[in-house]
């Protein structure tokens, strides 16, 4: 977008539901292959925020700066959308995500297959491949859902707690694999994250939410932050 780099730029933004503003006078600048979990307890405006970057709200005021209408991001939901009792297997769901670049008559061809194919090895699922998708464990489905992005040529993975409902492993797994595809893909990552534990050691900065207030900032910041809240909690306990 400029010479920074800036994929993303919100110019004192306001966003919200109906006319009623959740956040307002937002100033973001995010990188092109920002690995960048939005951080913060629920209601204070992740989800909308990420909902209004996706186009999936209307703007209430401000600017939203991105190349979206030349190339769409990829969006993951927290849970998957599909219907769990249609028989569609996991490969099948990562070719669906051809569908844009295909049009409605065109078929896969052999190199658009060997795409998919390389996602299913990748992300350790080809041979799961053929399995039901309602077979498969949460994070596997994450998985194919990022895949199912990545094929129709996102080069923005959008994310809403992506990893909610998973187990402490299978969200390690996800989280670094998030953070592989914005360091060694120079895909940029932004996902809704209420915990600070799983980034740990993968990202350098977070999106930080408080109520009313939006800014990036590193992690060992918040770190710090935290650490001295729990020792004054400490301290207050023992005296």
């Amino acid at each position: 977008m400029d010479s920074e780099g800036v994929i993303i730029s919100c110019q004192n933004l306001s966003v919200g539901y109906g006319e009623e503003a959740v956040l307002s006078g937002i100033n973001l600048q995010i990188r092109s292959g920002s690995f960048l979990p939005f951080i913060g307890p629920n209601g204070v405006g992740k989800t909308t925020l990420l909902r209004t970057i996706l186009g999936f709200l209307p703007l209430l005021a401000g600017e939203l700066i991105h190349p979206f209408a030349q190339q769409p991001p990829g969006y993951v939901p927290q849970v998957s959308t599909l219907d769990r009792l249609y028989p569609v297997t996991a490969r099948e769901v990562v070719c669906m995500g051809l569908y844009p670049r295909l049009g409605p008559w065109r078929r896969a061809d052999k190199a658009m297959n060997q795409e998919v194919d390389s996602y299913l090895e990748r992300f350790n699922l080809m041979r799961h491949a053929h399995r039901p998708l309602e077979e498969l464990s949460g994070g596997m489905r994450q998985k194919i859902m990022i895949a199912r992005a990545l094929v129709g040529g996102a080069d923005v993975l959008i994310m809403d707690e992506p990893a909610a409902g998973l187990d402490e492993q299978s969200e390690f797994d996800l989280v670094t694999l998030l953070h592989q595809l914005a360091r060694h893909d120079g895909k940029t990552v932004l996902f809704a994250q209420h915990s600070i534990e799983p980034v740990i050691g993968l990202a350098s900065e977070v999106c930080h939410f408080s109520p009313g207030r939006i800014h990036i900032t590193p992690l060992s910041e918040l770190l710090e932050k935290r650490n001295l809240i729990r020792k004054q909690d400490v301290q207050n306990v023992c005296h």
